[in-house]
Formats: C-alpha cells, sequence, structure tokens
C-alpha cells in the first residue's frame, strides 16, 4: 500500500491505476498501481522515426537508417528495432516511454504517457498568430470531444501500464509577447463562420456597454466597424490598455474553462480512474489560462523547461502549487544560435547550454512537485545539425554521448533527490 504519511485528500485516480498524492511534507509522487511512490524518467517520440509527433509524409535521414539496419516494421525483423531500443533505454534508466511510442515497446518493461490530441477532434481549428486550439466555442464541441476521447482511450482499456493521459501537446494559446497580436484580438478577427468569432464578439460588447462606439470609449481605440479590428491584426497591431488587457484576459480564462472541462470530463468518463496529466504547455500561456488550469480539471500541469531560465521561476509560473510533469529535455541546434556569443574567453555557447541543461534537470528532481522528467526525442531530426543535435541517437543510429551520459547520470540520482527534497522539508517545516 501507499506509505503511512500521504495525504488521503490530495490523491488522485483509481486504486489499481497510477495515482498521485502529497505527502505530509508537502511532496508530490507519483503511485504505481501497486502503490509505489516513484519519481518516473520518460523519454517521448521513441519510434521508427525518432521525433515526437506522426511519421512525416516523406522519412526522414534516422527512418531510412532504422530501414537499413532492423529491416521494415512488418513481418520477421519487427522486434528487432524495438529490441535495440529497449536495451539502450533501459541502460539510460529510463522507466517510462512518452506520447508518439513505437507499439513494439508495449511489453519490453516500460510505463506509458499518451496524447488524446484533442486538435484532432471533429471541430474546426483555430489557428494565427500562435493560437492553435479547437473551436471549443462550436456547440459540437463536447460531443467531439466525448467521441475523441473514447476513439484514443480504447486500446488502453485495463491496461495498467499506462500513466495517464495528456489532452494536447503544445497547443498554441496565442502570443503573450507585449506588443503582438494575442488571443482575443486574434479571436475577433477569425472568420464569421467560426463560432470562436462570435463568441469573441459576443464577449467584449457584453462587458463594454453593448455597442461598438461604447467598446471602443473603453478600450480607447475608435471603432466605426468590427473589420477595423481585423485590420488591425493584418497589420500586426495589437489592441492594448488596461481596459482591453482585462477583457482579453477574461475571455482567455472562458476559452480555457471550455477547453480543459470539456477534455477533462470527456477522458476521465472514457477511461475512468486514470489520471489527465495537462496538456504539455510549451511556453506560457496568455493570463487566465493557467489560473483555470489549476482549477481543478487537470490532475497535473505539464510543461516544457526552458534552458536559460531558472527552473524554480518556471515552475513557479506554470505549475503553482501543483504537481508537475516536466517536459522538453533534449537542446537542439536552434537553442544554440539563439544565444548570444560572449565576450573574453568562456563559457563558449555550447558549455553554457548543456550547464543549463543538467542544472535544469536536477532542478525538477529536487523540487517536491515534480512527478516525472522528459526527455523530449529519440532521434535528432532534419533541422539539427553540429555542435549537436535533440536527440538520444543521431540520425546514424550512433549513442549522443553528450545527451545519453547526462540522462543516465540524472537518472540513477532523480528517485534519491526527490525523497531528499521530502527530507528537506520536513526539515524546514
Amino acid at each position: 500500500m501507499y506509505p503511512a504519511d500521504f495525504r488521503l485528500e490530495t490523491l488522485r485516480g483509481a486504486p489499481g491505476n497510477f495515482r498521485l498524492g502529497r505527502t505530509t511534507a508537502g511532496v508530490w509522487w507519483l503511485l504505481t498501481p501497486e502503490d509505489t511512490p516513484v519519481l518516473l524518467r520518460a523519454v517521448a517520440g521513441v519510434n521508427r522515426h525518432g521525433r515526437a509527433g506522426p511519421p512525416p509524409p516523406r522519412p526522414g535521414a534516422y527512418a531510412a537508417t532504422v530501414a537499413s539496419l532492423y529491416g521494415g516494421a512488418a513481418g520477421n525483423d519487427a522486434t528487432a528495432w524495438a529490441r535495440s531500443t529497449a536495451a539502450r533505454l533501459h541502460a539510460w534508466g529510463v522507466d517510462t516511454v512518452g506520447p508518439w511510442a513505437d507499439a513494439g515497446l508495449a511489453d519490453r518493461g516500460f510505463y506509458f504517457t499518451a496524447l488524446a490530441d484533442f486538435a484532432r477532434a471533429e471541430v474546426p481549428l483555430l489557428q494565427g498568430h500562435g493560437l492553435r486550439l479547437p473551436d471549443v466555442f462550436d456547440p459540437r464541441w463536447p460531443a467531439a470531444a466525448r467521441a475523441r476521447a473514447a476513439a484514443v482511450t480504447a486500446e488502453w482499456s485495463g491496461r495498467r501500464e499506462l500513466v495517464g493521459w495528456f489532452t494536447d501537446d503544445s497547443p498554441g494559446w496565442g502570443a503573450t509577447d507585449p506588443g503582438r497580436v494575442g488571443l482575443l484580438q486574434t479571436c475577433l478577427s477569425l472568420e464569421p463562420s467560426l463560432a470562436a468569432h462570435h463568441a469573441a464578439w459576443e464577449f467584449v460588447l457584453a462587458a463594454n456597454g453593448g455597442t461598438l462606439e461604447s467598446l471602443g470609449r473603453a478600450w480607447g481605440v475608435a471603432l466605426a466597424h468590427r473589420e477595423h479590428v481585423r485590420q488591425l491584426t493584418r497589420e500586426e497591431r495589437a489592441l492594448d490598455g488596461l481596459a482591453f488587457a482585462a477583457d482579453a484576459r477574461a475571455f482567455a480564462r472562458e476559452l480555457a474553462r471550455r477547453y480543459f472541462s470539456v477534455a477533462g470530463q470527456a477522458l476521465r468518463a472514457a477511461d475512468p480512474g486514470r489520471l489527465v496529466l495537462g496538456c504539455r504547455f510549451d511556453s506560457p500561456p496568455p493570463a487566465g489560462v493557467i489560473e483555470v488550469a489549476r482549477s481543478g480539471e487537470l490532475d497535473a500541469i505539464s510543461w516544457r523547461l526552458r534552458a536559460g531560465s531558472a527552473f524554480s521561476d518556471q515552475a513557479d509560473a506554470l505549475a503553482g502549487e501543483l504537481p508537475q510533469w516536466v517536459t522538453g529535455g533534449g537542446l537542439g541546434n536552434g537553442d544554440f544560435r539563439k544565444l548570444p556569443v560572449r565576450d573574453g574567453t568562456g563559457p563558449t555557447r555550447l558549455e553554457r547550454l548543456l550547464r543549463a541543461s543538467r542544472e535544469g534537470w536536477f532542478a525538477a528532481c529536487r523540487d517536491p512537485r515534480t512527478l516525472g522528467i522528459e526527455w523530449a526525442h529519440w532521434a535528432d531530426g532534419g533541422t539539427d545539425a553540429p555542435p549537436f543535435g535533440a536527440g538520444l541517437v543521431h540520425a546514424d543510429d550512433h549513442e549522443a554521448v553528450e545527451h545519453t551520459e547526462l540522462l543516465a547520470h540524472v537518472h540513477a540520482r532523480a528517485q534519491s533527490l526527490h525523497l531528499r527534497s521530502r527530507d528537506a522539508r520536513r526539515s524546514s517545516g
């Protein structure tokens, strides 16, 4: 059974499945179906094309290498790649494979996390200016979400090795940088055929006197017609001001409420007792979204660690007091190129990135909110280039030792570091 010092009111999930809970010392843990506390160590995108997401239309370099070395995905050679890959992962201390895992890994001693991918539900997809979400204002959204959940959960029914469900991967909540067109303005500028367009206009008019004239006065903008907002958006001129910011935050809360409540309910109805691990935030969303994400529809917050920013700042901004699944391991060439070159004798950009990666992963293990850590990519992709790629193996299937040595080191200490976070909280409390 689970340890006696778990607070019973914090336990989430059903007995016999993965659960999570918080100890009296304030530390969150996942509990296996056998009620063993664990900090899971995962890798996403472990498949024959090597990356997160479905296979690309044209096979990449790693997929060609796999076919050459291990044969095809069917027939007598079907298990060769899975057998080799599983041995490598176990040697590096990986106990969980994340979304997009190859089916051949199912019986090779791993736990799994899975992706519902509600962006593929049978409703229009909202896109533009960093926005990529199902149209949750469409009256078909609840039924479409239930149908999507039923379809994706069917193959996992009764599977004890499934940790839980992510709703989507890196959904776009709109731009958040100052001076850029954000979520509300984007929705006001969508095609009139979309429900979110009408919902956005109804929302802002209802909050500001019901007319364009009164709305314009509140926002400090001359609004003769709705097309004026769309023209500003085309020109990438962002609306601003305190009144607009307040409306944007309130609208983001409403959109997030419709997304998280419906998605969470759909998954729990289709796969009762299973954990809902969040939407895999790629970056901090607009003000209001996190408030809703923390309000109880999710069992945990999932977010991507960004190199160069303090771990505690990112965790506080996204998870707050909730348990967290930390993704994002896998520093690639893009991260390297974004860092400015410093004058003097060092450290170099490569040294700074590797150090930031190490510090981030150890900080995640030490953080009392962490349930699991996840490396982002199995293999290098087409955009990766020297000095290093984002994968644990290169396109030629050779081990990326610059990553795997660190990964194995972190994984070997992850559980003990998390245990000490409990002891530290006890001693300070």
